[in-house]
């Protein structure tokens, strides 16, 4: 963060605080102490609860707005869990804030100037361990909660340890589709996906929850009162409750659909050829590598290496846009002669093709998708006027899994296309490695 940021967000502070709060040097320092948290290693929460507690202590009020000109300081912070970092922190600043506040006698004693310390709804205790309200909105009267609550720009949940709501802004109400009013005591089952439920609750009820501390990211498909499905990111931080108070889980997360919709793109476009649609090498690699990993130990799989021949020629005689529409057939049929096979038909090259044959694959097996692959291109390819014939040699190779290593497989069924290259095309050469 530099100096201009710095006193940009000193300023901001300094107007959310009535005129009588001081000087904007201190402010300046709880700033530059809250910014070294977020980027120190280890990473530590308290010092939040240490500038909330100066907040109270100092008499100010906006105690909420604060935590909005605060949130600020995860834009400055380049580190790739800062959010993370940033919804703990604050969740210190509140509970620093509020234990500070309760030690004042004015606060023990319900009286005005706690009222506006904390918010404006009266609140009086009935029994030494449990605060009893009369707004209705029971959560929000509570300074540690309407840190996060006045941040409209996230999706904000508290909930018990079970995972019932308790309270939630209207920024997930939105997320979701539903009225604010309709969550207040619904389980956040009811909206994470049936296929994630699980995995959540083993990392939150059955990790965080039992440990008692510590903040939790967590990037999950969410359905939407409509049936859509969408993505969240949440960061999921455990708060203890003081003074006889019950803990509680503090949520803030976003909508990042259209994000993970971008990435997923940017994903499959890393993968596939563009030309053709294919995968590309580096997907076929990554699949290779994943079925070395998944298979058992005398598990077999095997390489189909096809070269089409002479297609220099074709580029050369019509030119590059006939060419690319030749290789574009050229993988609709390949892709398709193996369709139902189980086999991942990928273009690795300007005119080379790889078919991968998981586990079981035996001679037979491999021999037969050969054949299929070059029985592909038995049929003219027709391109406006032109009846193109377009022949492949192919070189297989058939390899126990154990020990093997995907470029090694791919080099090992190249050398067996160069073999059948040397040879006439109608021929198909083969290694058991």
């Amino acid at each position: 963060m530099n100096e201009f940021e710095r006193t940009a967000l000193v300023s901001a502070w300094r107007q959310v605080l009535t005129a009588e709060d001081g000087s904007a040097h201190r402010l300046a320092e709880w700033i530059d102490a809250l910014a070294d948290a977020l980027a120190a290693d280890p990473f530590d929460a308290s010092v939040g609860a240490a500038v909330g507690g100066a907040l109270a202590r100092a008499h100010r009020s906006g105690c909420a707005a604060s935590a909005r000109i605060l949130y600020r300081l995860g834009a400055h912070c380049p580190r790739p869990d800062a959010p993370e970092r940033v919804a703990a922190i604050l969740a210190e600043f509140g509970r620093g804030y509020q234990a500070q506040i309760d030690r004042t006698p004015c606060a023990r004693a319900g009286s005005e100037p706690t009222r506006r310390a904390v918010g404006s709804q009266p609140m009086v205790r009935s029994e030494p361990t449990q605060w009893v309200e009369s707004d209705p909105m029971q959560w929000a009267g509570d300074a540690r909660f309407r840190i996060v609550f006045d941040n409209a720009a996230l999706a904000i949940a508290i909930s018990d340890t079970n995972g019932v709501l308790l309270e939630a802004n209207r920024g997930l109400a939105e997320m979701i589709g539903v009225p604010v009013e309709s969550l207040r005591g619904i389980s956040v089952y009811e909206f994470a996906h049936p296929d994630d439920r699980a995995e959540i609750r083993a990392l939150v009820y059955d990790k965080l929850v039992p440990r008692g501390q510590g903040t939790l990211k967590l990037d999950r498909r969410m359905v939407r009162a409509d049936g859509s499905v969408g993505w969240t990111s949440f960061a999921i931080t455990f708060v203890k409750g003081v003074d006889g108070r019950r803990d509680y889980l503090l949520a803030v997360g976003e909508d990042v659909t259209e994000r993970r919709r971008l990435q997923d793109e940017l994903h499959r476009q890393a993968r596939h050829d563009p030309l053709t649609g294919l995968p590309n090498r580096r997907h076929l690699l990554e699949r290779i590598a994943t079925t070395i990993d998944t298979a058992r130990g005398d598990d077999q799989i095997g390489l189909c290496f096809a070269d089409l021949d002479r297609f220099k020629q074709v580029n050369d005689h019509f030119g590059h846009g006939v060419g690319d529409r030749v290789l574009t057939a050229v993988a609709t049929r390949l892709h398709e002669s193996v369709r139902g096979h189980d086999c991942l038909v990928a273009r690795i090259g300007g005119d080379e093709f790889v078919a991968l044959i998981p586990p079981p694959a035996d001679d037979h097996r491999v021999t037969t998708i050969a054949h299929r692959l070059r029985a592909a291109l038995t049929d003219p390819i027709v391109i406006g006027e032109h009846h193109l014939r377009v022949s492949a040699s192919i070189g297989t190779v058939r390899t126990e899994v154990s020990g093997a290593h995907a470029e090694s497989l791919l080099d090992a069924a190249d050398t067996e296309l160069y073999r059948a290259k040397a040879h006439t095309h109608t021929h198909l050469l083969s290694n058991h490695r």
